[in-house]
């Protein structure tokens, strides 16, 4: 918990681990038991049938929930399912206490299909300021971290996004058109252009890591759910990369944003991909 006058920066030196063993505790428990072994009753369908949930997303929410508050007394949890049974709870998101923003797993989709292909998010934030995130791809055996100021690790190893080679198609990560409205269709359609190669996003926490990564250069998405960007954004900024509403400002997780919205390998890439995006509205 933190301490009497301590700062987050200073409860995170002291539980990052902790926050990490949880979501790795998570994902042995409550996820990975379920993955290609998952019975029908076992996957619902909430707004259209590429919306999917199952028990392994509401289970593993539910652990987090009771493991995370119980670190920091006092802060809430943003959740996925939690939110979709009572829309109202995403308001925390722009409260006072410190909230962890959590999605269970990233990539319910494939996780249905038994692709390797999803992830559990959890971001730690204050006030709109996300402090700390962690990306967990336990199929894959991929662990993504970042603190504010601290830079961002895969496994260990520092991440770095630099910049895409001169001269290659820019790799554009888009969202899915079914989750998409006319006018932001035609914003994403102006990166079908010379130089561009979109490409549908499969887990958006996935992609952000590619950027951090360097293996893709941008996302192009077009929804404002916190628990789908907050993590990814800051392992993204912490490798080096940038963020831009098409608005030109950095995206906000507290919402009134400017959609779609880019995360980049430089702010070069950020801004050719947000004057792309403005062109097409």
């Amino acid at each position: 918990m933190i301490k009497d006058n301590e700062t987050i920066e200073e409860f995170l030196d002291r539980h990052a681990v902790d926050v990490e063993e949880a979501v790795r505790k998570a994902a042995a428990q409550e996820i990975m038991p379920r993955w290609r072994r998952l019975a029908e009753h076992e996957v619902d369908l909430k707004s259209g049938p590429h919306d999917l949930v199952t028990d392994a997303d509401r289970k593993a929410e539910l652990y987090l929930t009771e493991a995370l508050t119980a670190l920091l007394p006092g802060s809430v949890v943003v959740g996925e399912e939690a939110v979709h049974a009572n829309p109202t709870s995403y308001e925390a998101v722009r409260g006072e206490a410190p909230v962890w923003i959590v999605d269970p797993v990233d990539g319910t989709r494939q996780f249905v299909h038994g692709d390797t292909g999803f992830c559990t998010l959890v971001a730690l934030a204050r006030r709109g300021v996300l402090y700390a995130s962690w990306t967990f791809a336990p199929a894959r055996h991929q662990f993504a971290t970042a603190v504010r100021g601290k830079g961002a690790h895969l496994d260990g190893e520092r991440l770095r996004a630099g910049s895409p080679e001169p001269g290659r198609d820019l790799r554009v990560a888009t969202s899915h058109p079914d989750f998409t409205t006319d006018e932001q269709k035609r914003s994403l359609l102006a990166l079908r252009t010379e130089g561009v190669a979109p490409r549908p996003c499969g887990s958006a926490g996935l992609e952000y890591l590619a950027v951090a990564r360097g293996e893709s250069d941008a996302t192009a998405f077009s929804w404002e759910a916190a628990w789908d960007h907050a993590a990814g954004l800051l392992l993204v900024e912490e490798a080096g990369g940038t963020h831009l509403t098409r608005a030109g400002e950095p995206f906000r997780i507290t919402g009134g944003n400017t959609l779609p919205f880019t995360a980049a390998r430089d702010a070069a890439t950020a801004q050719r991909v947000v004057g792309l995006l403005s062109e097409g509205a």
